[in-house]
């Protein structure tokens, strides 16, 4: 017995059951949409979309009891419809280097700017990313910004004759349709209601755990937030909400970090400054309508 449960976790046990369940429900919604009315399908959805973003962040950082051929097969399939999955993996790396977190322009995650792009933007552009740094906003038009920012770049970057991307997006799009020819050829559920009631607030929702995990702050260890949330959030985020804990062990198992984090939860928020919230409640009240933080970066 003990012999099994060892091999259960050497090959990642607890990851292949996340998979086998978000895909395995993934496909009975789609299978069965005109069946179910929205009001089940928009929460249903949104929560495996978000779900399925954790599982790609866990097959960058784990998941090594899989090949890596396997482990990219498991989660490249573009439910979320919007990134993917080698630019995001590249993105992400980059956004490891502490030393630059926030950073903008640098740190491939930041919500900041800085001052010389803030006094050139005019009053309604301010306003769009004020409002963006409330938890309404981020749930509301975040998806939308991500969106926007992430084809300016791309552009951009053909522009400036890097066509390095390119293949990557070339394999997106096919995939992607794909996945619309079996949700609507297939399953019969329109590609735009999938895009409304599914993708768009999966990626709502997966913006939620981003929301506030990082801040400006001299010390880099005091960037990094927690966010003590339940487990119908912890499994959803696969404990990234602790996330002060996965930037100081980013190859630790999803599974292995609430553990870690009970034993080590003194010194965590004493190296993080404290930086600490009891829930997306707690979150919600204080930030709902209210800016987290400037969105001009204050040291730079």
């Amino acid at each position: 017995m003990h012999s099994l449960k060892q091999t259960f976790y050497r090959i990642d046990g607890p990851t292949w059951l996340v998979a086998l369940a978000l895909y395995g429900a993934w496909f009975l919604l789609v299978w069965f949409n005109a069946l179910l009315p929205w009001w089940i399908i928009l929460p249903v959805g949104a929560y495996l979309i978000a779900w399925h973003f954790s599982l790609q962040h866990e097959a960058i950082h784990s998941f090594r009891g899989v090949p890596a051929w396997l482990r990219f097969a498991i989660v490249f399939p573009p439910l979320g419809l919007w990134f993917p999955y080698p630019l995001y993996r590249k993105s992400h790396t980059t956004h490891h280097r502490d030393i630059n977190l926030t950073v903008p322009g640098v740190d491939t995650e930041s919500y900041y700017v800085r001052q010389a792009d803030w006094a050139r933007m005019g009053p309604v552009t301010r306003g769009v990313l004020r409002f963006n740094q409330t938890m309404a906003g981020r749930l509301l038009i975040g998806p939308a910004l991500r969106l926007w920012s992430l084809i300016k770049k791309e552009t951009d970057r053909v522009r400036q004759g890097d066509l390095s991307h390119l293949p990557h997006w070339a394999a997106h799009v096919i995939a992607v349709g794909v996945l619309f020819w079996f949700i609507s050829g297939v399953c019969g559920f329109p590609w735009w209601q999938y895009c409304l009631l599914v993708a768009y607030p999966g990626l709502s929702l997966g913006l939620l755990r981003a929301f506030t995990e990082h801040r400006a702050a001299e010390d880099s260890q005091q960037r990094t937030a927690s966010v003590e949330s339940n487990v119908l959030f912890g499994l959803l985020y696969l404990y990234n909400n602790l996330h002060v804990a996965h930037h100081l062990k980013p190859a630790m198992p999803w599974y292995d970090i609430p553990r870690f984090y009970r034993e080590n939860r003194a010194g965590l928020l004493a190296s993080n400054g404290e930086f600490v919230y009891t829930g997306y409640a707690v979150l919600a009240r204080q930030y709902f309508l209210t800016p987290v933080f400037s969105p001009v970066h204050p040291t730079l």
